[in-house]
């Protein structure tokens, strides 16, 4: 009897010698892992004293010995579950607030106190003596309520956090798998104990789960060595493709929809996991009313599309799934830059627009001007230009303010473009002068658009409150002489030139440049 006692003695002690071991080895290195090391630490102490105190408690000679050694054997049997299950919880990535901590060693912490007071209720144990036929210091017990409510709670923690690892098997890396595999067993083989030990399958009085926790205090020795257990810690895939900003679909070789991540699934909220296996179009059908804006047979593409329904603005890359130079598949990414083209729209409008009429300024009419006049020339189109200017402003202003001056700038602009298509080019040209530049019109046209912008204006007169101010305007118009490869600023200087001579001429009037 001394001799099997002796035996499993020294294996209890072993078992508590690795665990310190692997708890003072981390502690020393603590600055090679990450900060899970620490929980880690804890977590394998309380098994070390939970296994000597297996052992000490089987050397025991008094009841009172026995009951002492077992409340320091609880520190590891009502912890280390719950500390296992959090442990594995950060290792797959999961945040642990202290109120979850709180909430998970909550009942770990009521199992201590019932085991130290247990002589006054017996919640725990409602027997807890010598066994009459073993004989010391085999203990015969008969358990309480409480004992199998902290029972039932460390089996849940552990099936909990074998599964949650089970789970993530196939998103893990092979180098990463004997992490996975200690850390698995640090779950299975003291819970499979347990469990045979609870259903009587073991020899009467001996507890096999101090014994095995040698076992799973090896798999952690050889995780920490052969895969940098604690130092390089997988994330895996699927937390990195949903953590991913940009909306990502994954498409089969018949392009249908095999995976999307969580973005894509916000961006649009219609999609569902059932469609999951249907061709592509036809989600896209399901999702929006407007035509899918791009296509799935050219690969590599890159593209801006402008999705009304949802009022955003994606851009949208589609590459080829690779593997041994055969295509398998498609990989579209949606990166939503609304926000990026809205700013862009906004920088272009304070660049490109004059602030007070809201028509392009000049800096836009040269850069547009250039490219209408250029493409003109090459397509041997007629092309004129007319400056028009707001006859006695300078008078306005001094009369009325400048309040009321800005007031018919803006005034003159909207009529003026009120008279013109979209084809026509419309700038404030500086102070009271606007230009006007057309393609494809005869300098016959233009002065008859001319006039009819100059009619508008006069009979279109400022009402502000109760202000009325009436305004004319000058114009001097000139056409474009091909042949002659006239630069623009030529052909504004013949229009300026003409403006000049209809302010001399009586102003509010239309003067052309002369041909050369």
């Amino acid at each position: 009897m001394h001799s099997q006692i002796t035996t499993i003695v020294t294996i209890f002690m072993t078992a508590g010698v690795l665990n310190l071991y692997l708890s003072l080895h981390v502690l020393i290195k603590r600055h090679h892992y990450t900060k899970i090391i620490y929980l880690f630490m804890v977590y394998t102490a309380l098994i070390a004293v939970y296994c000597f105190a297996a052992g000490f408690g089987l050397l025991a000679t008094s009841l009172d010995e026995v009951k002492v050694w077992t409340f320091f054997q609880y520190f590891g049997i009502a912890v280390t579950p719950s500390l296992g299950l959090l442990l594995i919880v950060q290792y797959l990535g999961f945040h642990i607030t202290k109120k979850v901590f709180m909430a998970v060693l909550a009942i770990p912490i009521i199992t201590l106190f019932m085991v130290a007071t247990n002589d006054f209720h017996h919640l725990h144990y409602k027997v807890f003596e010598f066994d009459a036929t073993l004989g010391k210091p085999y203990i015969h017990q008969e358990i309480g309520i409480w004992y199998s409510v902290h029972g039932a709670f460390i089996f849940a923690s552990m099936l909990i956090a074998f599964f949650l690892l089970l789970f993530r098997w196939k998103e893990t890396d092979k180098i990463y798998r004997p992490q996975l595999i200690a850390l698995m067993g640090s779950q299975l083989i003291p819970m499979t104990a347990a469990l045979v030990y609870s259903l009587g399958l073991t020899p009467k009085g001996f507890d096999p789960v101090p014994a095995v926790l040698v076992v799973s205090s090896s798999l952690f020795l050889w995780a920490i060595r052969s895969s940098s257990l604690f130092r390089n810690m997988p994330v895996a895939k699927e937390r990195i493709f949903n953590s991913i900003n940009d909306g990502v679909v994954v498409l089969d070789n018949q392009h249908r929809l095999i995976e999307f991540n969580q973005a894509y699934s916000q961006m649009f909220p219609k999609l569902k996991r059932s469609m999951l296996g249907m061709r592509y179009q036809e989600v896209w059908n399901l999702l929006m009313a407007t035509p899918m804006p791009y296509t799935l047979d050219a690969t590599a593409i890159s593209q801006e599309i402008w999705l009304a329904e949802a009022g955003r603005t994606y851009q949208v890359r589609l590459s080829a799934l690779q593997q041994a130079n055969h295509q398998n598949g498609l990989v579209l990414i949606f990166n939503d830059i609304t926000e990026l083209k809205d700013l862009q729209l906004k920088l272009e409008r304070l660049a490109y627009y004059d602030e007070l009429t809201q028509i392009y300024n000049r800096r836009a009419f040269f850069d547009k001007c250039m490219q209408m006049y250029e493409a003109a020339k090459e397509q041997n189109k007629h092309f004129t230009v007319m400056l028009m200017d707001i006859d006695y402003f300078k008078k306005v202003n001094d009369t009325y303010g400048h309040a009321v001056g800005d007031l018919v700038l803006a005034h003159v602009a909207q009529v003026c473009k009120s008279q013109l298509t979209d084809k026509a080019l419309f700038a404030r040209y500086g102070g009271e002068e606007f230009v006007l530049a057309l393609s494809n019109c005869s300098i016959v046209d233009a002065e008859e658009l001319a006039n009819q912008i100059r009619q508008a204006v006069e009979s279109t007169p400022l009402v502000a409150d109760d202000l009325i101010v009436g305004t004319t305007i000058s114009v001097g118009v000139a056409e474009a002489t091909i042949e002659l490869e006239e630069t623009l600023y030529q052909l504004l200087n013949a229009a300026d030139k003409a403006l000049y001579n209809a302010k001399h001429n009586g102003r509010n009037c239309v003067y052309q440049a002369p041909t050369k």
